[in-house]
């Protein structure tokens, strides 16, 4: 991608402005409501109660393979290996982008097409291959409209969900030359034409993983358009980046995550295209690349496979079912993160992959609604994930943190006296006088004011309960 992300560290001001921005939310809540219309449709098409036992198997099967995660890398690895392909391993984004950009320069390439992939947006993969002079090009229809406006996804799966049929037209009118009002089928004809001439020129193809499978060295790759078949088939290299995370015991696993993985993304029954791969299909003159590369990737992975609540996080396919029913990533969109991974899961992933230091505001990015843990098909508790990251984010020393610490301390100081509670309550009333506007406290010092700046608050009562009983519940009506 061309664009970069917001800083994750202003996410407060990063949502303010896309709250201000109505063709947005528009545009998200359009999108996220078709998607959960048809994923509600897909389920009920495949009954309830046979849903909730796959989502089970799903998360059995994801847990015991990161379990054993060590044994299946090492397993995969060999019998890749033994089938043809070449299997590198990279720790982080560095070594990830150094090993891709090796391989482009061994085979000679210049012109590179990149079908979708999650992962390498992670690493920034097309940025770290242009400045080594690489003509990288994203061949997704979603992906390709954000590298054509500079921007960077905002949805897993739907990676342009931010933008409306008027601005894509807008923005093809300026690079293709297109009609500034051609409708939906004409927009993808141009970017159909404009990409083949891309996949017949391109030197290395390359692509993500969704599941790969120890049991016999293959990788699969799910997509409904066919730009990443053609980005695996037509260039003689092709390199497969996958987190350590995407590998599963056996190829008998697969048909329970292709029933899953459509059904709570897209609602579909199935995807278009499932192409799984086992070494290089080109090699003695048949059809496919020459050479399959496969780059296995940690980049903070293996950090969360230490404790059980943040190794669930790991379990995740990269269905985006958790975003379309998210009621913050509806109104805020996916850039407001500042992560390539936005929504709920990107809140629980992001900290863990990029740090606390700079994640720290993300997992308070959500009402805690528990939404994104019913439809998630692997049954991710992503609500106890949030709480868990929260509470690392209030035990870090920060100055902040510290203020917080006083002001509880005080308070907590207050309560357990009566006679300093009833002096801080009878100041308390007498200072709300200056703030009071009607019946409500309008504005407020420090964070009483942030409070009030989006919410009411109501003053405290005039006299105190334990001072009406006192004076004995005098009021007409009421037991004594």
């Amino acid at each position: 991608m061309s664009g970069t992300h917001k800083p994750m560290e202003r996410f407060d001001h990063n949502a303010r402005e896309a709250l201000a921005d109505g063709r947005l939310r528009s545009a998200l809540r359009k999108a996220t409501g078709q998607f959960g219309e048809r994923r509600r449709a897909a389920i009920e098409d495949f009954g309830a109660e046979e849903w909730q036992a796959l989502r089970e198997r799903g998360r059995a099967l994801k847990d015991e393979a990161l379990a054993s995660l060590d044994v299946l890398l090492e397993r995969f690895a060999s019998r890749a290996t033994a089938a043809g392909t070449r299997v590198h391993w990279a720790r982080d984004a560095r070594e990830a982008c150094e090993v891709v950009a090796g391989i482009a320069t061994a085979a000679g390439a210049k012109a590179v097409v990149k079908a979708k992939s999650m992962t390498t947006e992670e690493l920034r993969l097309d940025e770290h291959l242009t400045q080594r002079g690489f003509e990288s090009v994203e061949t997704d229809l979603g992906e390709w409209i954000v590298q054509l406006a500079g921007e960077v996804p905002s949805h897993i799966i739907v990676p342009a969900i931010h933008r409306s049929k008027e601005s894509i037209a807008e923005l093809f009118h300026e690079h293709l030359g297109t009609d500034p009002g051609a409708d939906v089928i004409a927009l993808t004809a141009a970017a159909r034409q404009a990409l083949r001439t891309r996949f017949l020129a391109a030197d290395l193809g390359i692509s993500g993983v969704n599941f790969a499978v120890a049991e016999t060295g293959s990788i699969l790759i799910l997509e409904n358009e066919g730009n990443a078949r053609l980005t695996t088939t037509l260039p003689r290299v092709h390199v497969a980046v996958m987190g350590i995370e995407k590998v599963i015991a056996r190829l008998a696993d697969l048909p329970v995550f292709l029933r899953l993985l459509p059904r709570a993304g897209t609602g579909q029954r199935l995807t278009s295209y499932q192409s799984l791969l086992t070494g290089p299909g080109g090699r003695g003159g048949g059809e496919g690349p020459r050479e399959l590369h496969v780059v296995i990737l940690d980049n903070g992975r293996s950090r969360m496979l230490s404790r059980a609540v943040t190794r669930q996080a790991l379990a995740c396919i990269r269905c985006g079912a958790c975003l379309n029913v998210c009621p913050v990533y509806q109104n805020v969109g996916g850039h407001a993160y500042g992560s390539v991974y936005p929504g709920p899961i990107g809140a629980v992933i992001t900290p863990q992959l990029a740090g606390l230091g700079r994640g720290a505001a993300l997992p308070f990015a959500s009402t805690l609604c528990g939404a994104c843990r019913d439809v998630c098909p692997v049954a991710i508790d992503i609500p106890a994930l949030l709480l868990d990251l929260r509470a690392e984010v209030v035990a870090q020393p920060k100055p902040a943190r510290r203020l917080e610490r006083l002001a509880f301390a005080l308070w907590s100081f207050v309560v357990r006296g009566r006679r300093r509670f009833e002096f801080a309550t009878a100041f308390a009333r007498f200072a709300q006088r200056f703030l009071i506007t009607g019946d409500r406290i309008r504005s407020g010092p420090m964070a009483l004011g942030v409070w009030t700046k989006g919410r009411d608050l109501r003053p405290l009562a005039k006299d105190s309960f334990r001072a009406l009983w006192e004076r004995g519940l005098k009021d007409e009506g009421t037991p004594r």
